[in-house]
């Protein structure tokens, strides 16, 4: 069995670099080494049993890595392949140069699975919740046809669009989140320290309270006698809810259901068709086969109706159906994707199409999203207002009563 080498070398620009390599020898090693370009300074055995890499579990790490970390990646491992530098000192120079650390150890194990002879798609592959399906795809398809580096400006290029998505779709739902935490906050105060304050003062004056009043002081003294109970219910209700739609069905019907949601709704389907574009577009631009590039796009899409309508589009292909005449049977998929995709399949352009819509739907998104902050800002504030004010009403109207029988 080889053993494991820990080697420091200097390369042609006068760079000490360090790594590991498995082989049965120092010799072997050193001869890998200078095949690579390196002049050796030092080779030294690893002790039997250290081999351990800084990610036990493959991809561990990658649940903090962030989509931009990784667009940042991709961008910088595009231009120095695109430069001519070599994959191996690519990769060296960007786990070396990342800010994220759980990438950085990622990029060391892909660079010493290549090392070991592995492709890049093959060394990235192994690190699945850091380099989905599509960017494997992609990588694999840019290898076979010699344009790695062309593949990966176009990663690069989807990575960014979809970073750029996520924050517009973030910034429209921060503030409506925000304001929303804000009145659940005010009432809750109110509830178990105002209104209680109340109570005393009109069971003091006796006589019959209205109805608003009595509700009011009802829902104040469970909330002051059973509080942690409620919040107990409430974590047990959001924790239930969360593993709900992490099931195949729940998913299926919360993904439905937001679609059919008043203006977050075309929000939502917008998106869907846009991340469905861009996916698709990147992958046939790769050379990725058709029924491959619709499985993964039916993956990475965001939602479960979209993925099932891509899959039945798939099963379409399979069996000789144009891309778009499967389409049209899905409402998901408007009159004009289906057209536009169409004319593609007519004119031999498809990814170009998809392109075009990818764009469209884009400004879709800006559009929305703007309409979206400048007709949230009023309507919450509406909200905030009149679930303080009605509280407020409601504890003063028997101040008004005694006001009138004074009178």
């Amino acid at each position: 069995m080889p053993d494991t080498y820990l080697y420091k070398v200097r390369d042609r620009q006068g760079k000490v670099l360090e790594g590991s390599l498995e082989a049965d020898s120092t010799t072997l090693v050193a001869n890998r080494l200078r095949q690579m370009g390196y002049v050796p300074l030092a080779i030294d055995k690893k002790a039997s049993g250290a081999l351990q890499r800084e990610l036990s579990i493959p991809g561990l790490g990658a649940n903090r890595i962030k989509m931009k970390d990784l667009a940042v990646f991709n961008r910088q491992f595009a231009t120095m392949i695109n430069s001519g530098l070599s994959l191996l000192r690519s990769l060296n120079i960007l786990a070396e140069q990342t800010e994220s650390k759980a990438l950085a150890n990622i990029i060391n194990e892909v660079r010493q699975d290549v090392e070991r002879g592995s492709s890049l798609s093959q060394a990235m592959a192994r690190h699945p919740k850091a380099f989905n399906r599509l960017y494997i795809a992609m990588v694999r398809a840019g290898e076979t046809g010699g344009v790695l580096d062309q593949t990966l400006l176009q990663l690069a290029d989807t990575l960014e669009k979809q970073v750029e998505l996520k924050h517009k779709i973030k910034s429209a739902m921060t503030y409506p989140i925000a304001v929303l935490a804000l009145v659940l906050l005010i009432v809750t105060a109110m509830l178990l320290f105002i209104v209680p304050m109340f109570k005393g003062l009109y069971n003091d004056l006796g006589g019959t309270l209205p109805l608003p009043t009595r509700v009011l002081l009802a829902v104040s003294s469970i909330m002051v006698k059973a509080f942690p109970v409620v919040l107990i219910l409430m974590a047990a209700a959001v924790f239930g809810f969360k593993r709900w739609i992490q099931t195949d069905k729940g998913r299926a019907i919360f993904d439905a259901f937001k679609l059919k949601v008043p203006v977050f709704g075309k929000l939502v389907h917008k998106t869907a068709l846009t991340r469905f574009s861009r996916t698709l577009a990147s992958l046939l631009r790769s050379g990725v086969p058709i029924l491959e590039s619709l499985e993964i796009t039916s993956d990475t899409v965001g939602n479960t109706v979209a993925a099932r309508a891509v899959l039945d589009v798939q099963e379409g292909v399979k069996q000789g159906e144009p891309i778009a005449r499967r389409m049209e049977q899905h409402k998901i998929f408007p009159p004009m994707v289906t057209q536009m995709l169409a004319v593609g399949e007519e004119t031999g352009a498809v990814d170009t199409m998809l392109d075009k819509m990818g764009e469209f739907y884009e400004q879709e998104v800006e559009a929305t999203v703007a309409a979206l902050t400048s007709l949230l800002e009023p309507a919450l504030i509406v909200v905030l207002g009149g679930a303080v004010g009605s509280m407020v009403i409601s504890l003063y109207m028997p101040m008004f009563n005694i006001i009138k029988l004074i009178k």
